[in-house]
């Protein structure tokens, strides 16, 4: 242990962090793990600082509180760091550290003295590199109060820890200013923020909302608000490059979300890690679930180049439960992930990187943050996603994204990016897409199969489009999918007559493989036959959400199914003609694909550096000026 003044911190790289006042149990324990018999409950003060009470035990062994050391080992300039905590009352803080398996070995010991309240250990970051973290667990003697503490560098920071804060929205006012406010709560956060820009791309404006001349005025001249019609996250993403680029000197460029909660201090946290990057990087929070809070739902993302699809980084572990599964006893959570990008939920970007590589494309929503990530990696600029550092945001499965309006984009921009960044041809991409296609098909999912029908034609059309449709496709595709009952949202089965039951073959789950080949066979004679009409005007079943797979869907006429969150339903009615159709389209579609491909690389790749050029998304803002 050190003294105060021979202290070898020198550049703070991550808070110490105690959960919000009021925040319930399971929260807590993304800050804090507290013996149960511990005579009281710690107390926090405040988001730095907090009471314990004499003869407690409390872990640090937390997802906001440990610190992520394989990463600052893989990617850092440091090869050691500084724990430093302030502290009142006689206490001990024992060091742990972790393998990637999750095997715990004690490092070191600090304790408290009569002449200093300070804790402070140097760690070696050698043994990390595969994974593994460092944290602490403290031991109060007396009755004790944490002042402040973090993980600290044993030299000062290179370069300057400025940043342009982006957040285009569209018609989320009051998530706006919720957003805008957590940015102005914290002073150190405050400090390092050179300006913040919003696109706002609604009817409801942000500037209209209840708070926002509260939150405007904790800003103050960094707000930046841009109003321009909707074209998209893309749109609103390259309108806060453009003009983080054109009015400020800012060394980083920070992309957020509207719709999230953030803990401020992962802001800090990824400044501080990009600034001791051995080289440029992006580097993005991951992402805890927003409407269950204790969960990490994604922790980090890859591009899987055979058949070009995105997916969870290997080793990862889905909607991981912290309040079940705590930090120290998840082993799964303690080795180094490795991805290709990060989705822009929360994604810094050097301002260098932002100069050499350009703008995101036009591609309005889906695949604009991939394919940047694949571009950077492409350049010499990897992505890191930080463990500790992190945003809330809803979770996927409250959403129909891959079979509402959303499909038109999940095909379209999926075929663009493949084009600029796959290898090779497309016949695994194009393979791999004829699975969903059946069952969307059997799942009676019709304008699906037409937005993505739609969607190929307009890929194969050209990249000289893009630009021209960014503030129109939405329209285009809303049309379309008007046309099919399965769009149409009603507020409740309860509007619609008693299901008749009548009809219905067997929906049961199928346990194995042979079943399902057997319920496969059921479904494609089912929809051979000529459809009954009468399930049309009376659905047959109401089906669940969780309920609404292929071996169900594809036994029935008409039911209605209940949307991904819950609010309303969609009667679903098989059309055999229809059905037909959209298949012939959709084989069409993916032969003239596979034989084209190689074109359309050609042409997407030769249009690359003008759909990201700063010059022709200036002149294409310009009109909303």
């Amino acid at each position: 242990m050190t003294t105060a003044q021979s202290s070898l911190a020198q550049a703070r790289l991550q808070r110490i962090l105690l959960p919000r006042a009021g925040e319930p149990l399971d929260v807590r324990r993304l800050y804090i793990e507290e013996d149960p018999s511990n005579p009281r409950r710690v107390h926090p003060t405040s988001r730095t600082s907090a009471r314990i009470a004499a003869e407690s035990e409390v872990s640090l062994c937390t997802y906001f509180n440990a610190f992520p050391a394989s990463y600052w080992r893989r990617w850092s300039i440091l090869d050691s760091v500084v724990l430093k905590i302030e502290v009142t009352g006689r206490c001990r803080a024992d060091v742990y550290r972790s393998k990637a398996d999750g095997t715990r070995i004690q490092v070191g010991s600090a304790e408290t003295t009569e002449s200093s309240g300070l804790l402070e250990l140097v760690l070696d970051l050698a043994p990390f590199e595969d994974g593994g973290w460092l944290w602490c667990d403290l031991s109060a003697e007396d009755d004790v109060e944490i002042l402040n503490g973090g993980w600290y560098a044993p030299i000062p920071a290179p370069g300057e820890g400025r940043v342009a804060v982006g957040i285009p929205t569209f018609n989320r006012p009051t998530d706006c200013v919720k957003a805008l406010t957590a940015l102005g709560s914290d002073p150190d956060v405050l400090a390092a923020i050179d300006a913040v820009i919003i696109p706002d791309q609604g009817t409801k404006k942000a500037a209209d909302e209840p708070g926002f001349e509260e939150a405007a005025a904790q800003l103050g001249d960094r707000l930046r608000i841009h109003n321009q019609g909707n074209i998209g996250g893309s749109g609103g993403y390259s309108r806060v490059m453009y003009e983080a680029l054109r009015t400020t000197d800012s060394p980083y460029i920070l992309f957020m979300d509207d719709d999230i909660e953030i803990e401020p201090d992962s802001i800090l946290r990824a400044i501080a890690f990009s600034r001791f990057a051995r080289n440029p990087l992006l580097v993005g929070g991951q992402m805890l679930n927003l409407q269950n809070r204790a969960h990490l739902h994604v922790m980090g993302e890859v591009v899987r180049f055979g058949e070009f699809v995105w997916g969870p980084a290997p080793h990862t572990d889905y909607d991981h439960d912290f309040a079940a599964n705590p930090l120290s006893e998840s082993p799964e959570l303690h080795r180094r992930i490795d991805v290709t990008y990060n989705a822009w939920w929360m994604c810094l970007i050097p301002r260098q990187v932002a100069e050499e590589i350009g703008q995101p494309l036009p591609l309005f929503i889906k695949w604009d943050d991939a394919e940047y990530g694949l571009r950077a990696a492409a350049a010499g600029y990897p992505t890191v996603t930080l463990p500790g550092t992190a945003i809330w945001h809803m979770a996927w499965s409250d959403k129909d994204d891959v079979i509402d309006w959303q499909a038109y984009y999940h095909m379209r921009n999926r075929l663009i990016v493949a084009a600029l960044h796959k290898p090779g041809g497309a016949r695994a991409l194009v393979k791999s897409t004829m699975k969903p296609l059946l069952k969307h098909l059997l799942c009676l999912e019709y304008s699906t199969v037409a937005l993505q029908n739609q969607a190929i034609e307009d890929f194969l059309a050209g990249p000289d489009i893009l630009f021209n449709e960014l503030p129109t496709s939405l329209g285009k595709i809303q049309k379309i999918r008007a046309e099919f009952p399965d769009a149409v949202v009603a507020g409740s089965a309860t509007d619609l007559p008693l299901p008749s039951g009548a009809d219905v073959g067997d929906v049961s789950l199928p346990t194995n493989a042979p079943a399902k080949l057997k319920r496969f066979g059921k479904a494609v004679i089912h929809n051979l036959r000529p459809t009954k009409d009468q399930h049309h005007e009376r659905p047959q079943l109401n089906v669940a959400t969780l309920d609404a797979r292929w071996f169900l869907l594809s036994q029935v006429d008409g039911v209605t199914v209940t949307t991904a969150d819950g609010r309303g339903v969609v009667y679903r009615k098989r059309d055999k003609k229809l059905a037909a159709q959209l298949f012939k389209d959709a084989l069409r579609l993916r032969r003239e694909l596979g034989q084209r491909f190689p074109e359309m690389q050609k042409q997407y790749r030769a249009a690359a550096p003008t759909l990201t050029s700063r010059e022709r998304w200036g002149e294409f803002f310009a009109q909303y000026n």
